[in-house]
């Protein structure tokens, strides 16, 4: 029996899969890292971390494995999007890397569109100027941390530094390029024009690879430390939500994903890039060869749920909060509940728009409320499949992972809202599972990706929509869609008195 690695660098913690020719996880090894907050909207990390935990978490991984180290044949990477990993001429880390949570950059983003234009960004890039991306994080260093930027060589994202690392070798490929603001989505390349017009020297941008390109072997110095051997083929990899993609299954047109962790990911693929979403959505290069990904974001889906948890019920077990919910009808009777606990990214980008509860009275009990929260962040990512259905987009079946496959009368609640077939997979490991798969198909044994899901990936169940609770929350949906107009000028009146 061969094996294969892969390796998901998240913003909290990188996780380790090891799998078998049959797709069976084997050995799982997880490592996890701080954040570094040094001031109000900063995120960040210490890349050298990333890879000690990694060396780490290898070595216990095969330290677990009695099979032989010489079956393992591959290591591909998923890895958290967009953050700015600033190397020297020696390939020295020279600060800590800024990641896609960090917000610093508002100023920087209206920067872009003043040199560039919006209409011209959305042109070359497909996505608008956001603080999370890793041009406006190259533009705050070069104003910010001239001296700094000035030693600048080149720049990363987290997983191409990690794999720089284990190999010795440096590139970037194309599912990360796409969240920089840098790449031409449609010619594969680096934009010379928007290189430009922002002042960033094209010569910073790292070498580009397709996802499941061999790009090295593990160098000696890794092998002794892991335990590898020095032949691991090591490829590419690709950003996690295309690597999430991947791992779901979601590589043929009508195939979407819906993730629910803390932010809530609708994700659907793409066969050509020669959709016009205005910005509306993310359009990415997928970690599959050729094709691509729109994607939609609720900042806060599952943290809204563990935010009503937290203060109202800290001690319960989430499965004791949402036991009831089956019993509640559609809509909470009457209660409506929008996510913006941290503000909302798809379809409106507002860092200041928060949260609210409408319609409760004295009969309300708390399992409305946590229907509610639940209803409320399924309106959300609806919001986004509203969007690539409005642009002809035909969804007929939802892979849903993450926190909202915990509970079934929340995947009946998706079906029913989305209109769709909900599917659960049996194994859920979403990145890292596509990056093992990227290894596994770089290695030869499937002769496509789709190939390979076939074998990887089993439904556990499925769940699909019923007619007349369809009907009550496309009625309850528009009047969700309401509240953001009706409260965004209320919250931007009660930003001052929030202490």
């Amino acid at each position: 029996m061969k094996y294969v690695i892969g390796v998901d660098l998240g913003t909290s913690a990188v996780k380790l899969l090891l799998v078998n020719q049959n797709g069976d996880v084997v050995q799982e090894v997880s490592k996890d890292y701080p954040l570094i907050h040094e001031k109000n909207g900063y995120s960040e990390q210490d890349p050298k971390v990333w890879v000690t935990q990694t060396v780490s978490g290898l070595t216990d991984l095969l330290k677990g494995f009695t099979g032989n180290h010489e079956d393992i044949e591959g290591i591909s990477f998923s890895g958290q999007m967009h953050g700015m990993v600033l190397l020297d001429e020696n390939y020295e880390v020279l600060r800590n890397a800024i990641l896609w949570n960090d917000t610093r950059t508002t100023a920087q983003c209206q920067q872009i569109y003043d040199m560039v234009g919006e209409e011209r960004l959305l042109a070359i890039t497909k996505n608008p100027a956001l603080e999370g991306f890793t041009l406006p994080k190259l533009l705050w260093v070069k104003e910010q941390e001239p001296k700094i930027f000035e030693q600048a060589k080149t720049f990363v994202l987290p997983k191409d530094y990690l794999r720089f690392k284990l190999t010795g070798e440096l590139h970037m490929e194309y599912s990360d390029a796409a969240g920089t603001l840098l790449l031409n989505i449609s010619a594969n390349e680096w934009s010379k024009e928007i290189c430009e017009l922002t002042g960033i020297d094209e010569a910073l941008c790292p070498p580009l690879v397709a996802s499941h390109e061999k790009v090295g072997t593990i160098s000696a110095e890794m092998a002794e430390l892991t335990g590898l051997s020095p032949s691991v083929k090591v490829f590419a990899g690709g950003a996690d939500n295309a690597c999430g993609a991947i791992g779901s299954g979601i590589l043929e047109n009508g195939k979407t994903l819906c993730s629910i962790g803390t932010s809530g990911v609708v994700l659907s693929y793409e066969s050509s890039d020669d959709k016009d979403f205005k910005g509306k959505v993310h359009y990415f290069n997928h970690g599959a060869p050729g094709a691509y990904y729109t994607m939609g974001v609720t900042l806060a889906a599952g943290y809204s749920l563990s935010w009503f948890k937290n203060v109202f019920a800290p001690n319960e077990p989430f499965e004791d909060l949402v036991s009831e919910v089956g019993t509640v009808p559609p809509g909470s009777n009457g209660l409506l509940f929008t996510p913006y606990v941290a503000g909302e990214r798809t379809p409106h980008a507002d860092a200041a728009i928060r949260a609210s509860f409408i319609g409760m009275d004295s009969s309300h009990e708390r399992k409305d409320f946590v229907r509610a929260v639940m209803e409320g962040i399924t309106f959300s990512l609806n919001e986004s499949l509203t969007i690539f259905r409005e642009n002809g987009k035909k969804i007929d079946t939802i892979v849903s992972t993450g926190g909202g496959t915990k509970n079934e009368d929340w995947l009946q609640m998706q079906a029913d809202i989305f209109d769709a077939r909900i599917v659960k997979l049996s194994s859920e490991q979403g990145p890292g599972m596509g990056a093992a798969m990227l290894s596994a198909y770089g290695c030869g044994w499937f002769a496509s990706l789709q190939e390979c899901a076939d074998t990887f990936l089993k439904i556990d169940k499925e769940f699909v929509p019923d007619e007349s609770r369809v009907e009550t929350y496309k009625e309850l949906f528009s009047l969700y869609q309401e509240v953001y107009g009706q409260t965004k000028a209320l919250n931007e009146k009660l930003v001052s008195y929030r202490k």
